[in-house]
């Protein structure tokens, strides 16, 4: 059984096989819904006036933005999820190899280098924000990501030129790699570095996108339901300090209710009609900037410490000064406890109990139980 699960990986809707049985999936199935053209086009005018009114966008990426690519999303109709209670399979199903940047993340690549957008945090483990060729210090994977594999004995992670054989932590039977600017490591196994449900979220990842997150003016939720926490809570976070929230997936979300803007359609869409109006060319996918097709394939993946330890900084600063201002005046009436509850961040470390206990309360039933998961959103 396991060997079939391991062979099956590459397949996109196959890959959950390799993970630990988990029968709290969240709410699945919920019937899609469209805006009209005409409100597309409006609601599309009010996103771009945002972001250019914005100093800090930061946007939060799920399943949807990758079904345009034949990888099919977990909770849709079609869903690799909802079809599996049905005893069904998708119809829709490439490899992860055969599966190429969208529209989406080759026009998310582009807001970032143009500087529209400041940082980009993944539910996704398809890989293709990193085969767009964005780079490693915009973007935050919380569920890992199937072309990066992770050496047990120094943590460095490498980028794969194929999909890891294994999924949810299992050694993929390579050694330490290095690069051309350092040595391997000496009897260093590699794993790969895809989360099972069981698995905590991956510490630096998760520490930037918290403080993104949290910094954000302006925080966009694409193509996903927002179901799983604490990914699906991190974008509430900037709204104690004042910051928006612009969702924009074809099933409704539990946060619907607090986002400032809401726009139905297809995340490609949505993605052309902005990046026309901010007067950006999103590229086509080259394998020139792919990383997996480079010769030989040896990009260093790693988080630097550098990098968090700039953004702590600069964050520990800039959240003294907002909560004196917001000590002076009334939260946003539309707060609720779990976007203001205060993280011991320098304990640099989401606590499982810690974020059941504080942001459980606004969780569907059938997801609050765990905090600490990967789904494929």
């Amino acid at each position: 059984m396991y060997i079939k699960k391991i062979l099956g990986i590459s397949m996109s809707c196959n890959y959950a096989d390799g993970l630990s049985d988990y029968q709290n999936k969240g709410v699945l199935g919920v019937p899609e819904i469209f805006d009209d053209d005409e409100i597309v086009e409006k609601k599309c005018e009010q996103l771009a006036k945002l972001i250019l009114s914005a100093k800090h966008v930061v946007v939060h990426t799920g399943a949807g933005i990758s079904t345009s690519a034949g990888i099919p999303d977990f909770r849709g109709p079609k869903g690799v999820w909802t079809l599996e209670k049905k005893g069904e399979k998708p119809s829709i199903n490439v490899s992860f190899d055969e599966a190429l940047p969208t529209k989406t993340h080759m026009g998310l690549k582009t807001l970032v280098e143009a500087g529209f957008v400041k940082y980009i945090i993944s539910q996704n483990i398809d890989g293709l924000h990193l085969r767009s060729g964005l780079q490693r210090k915009y973007l935050a994977e919380l569920h890992g990501n199937m072309f990066i594999e992770q050496c047990l004995k120094c943590r460095r992670q490498y980028v794969r030129n194929k999909p890891a054989p294994t999924v949810g932590k299992k050694l993929t039977g390579e050694l330490c790699k290095g690069t051309k600017n350092s040595r391997a490591c000496r009897g260093g196994n590699l794993i790969d570095n895809i989360l099972d449900w069981e698995h905590d979220l991956p510490e630096s990842d998760l520490d930037l996108a918290f403080m993104h997150s949290t910094l954000a003016d302006l925080n966009i939720c694409l193509g996903t339901t927002l179901q799983i926490v604490p990914s699906g809570n991190l974008p509430l976070r900037n709204k104690r300090y004042g910051g928006k929230l612009v969702i924009c997936n074809l099933q409704p979300t539990k946060h619907d209710k607090r986002a400032d803007l809401k726009i139905s359609t297809y995340v490609d869409t949505i993605i052309e009609k902005i990046a026309k109006r901010l007067g950006v060319e999103i590229p086509n996918y080259t394998k020139e900037l792919d990383p997996t097709k480079a010769e030989p394939c040896s990009l260093e993946w790693t988080i630097s410490t550098e990098d968090v330890k700039h953004l702590d900084k600069h964050y520990s600063k800039t959240i003294r000064e907002l909560s004196k201002k917001n000590k002076k005046g009334s939260n946003d009436g539309n707060c609720k406890e779990e976007d203001v509850d205060d993280f011991d961040f320098k304990n640099k470390k989401f606590k499982k109990e810690k974020t059941e206990n504080k942001e459980a309360k606004d969780d569907d039933a059938e997801v609050k139980s765990e905090s600490n998961v990967v789904s494929g959103e």
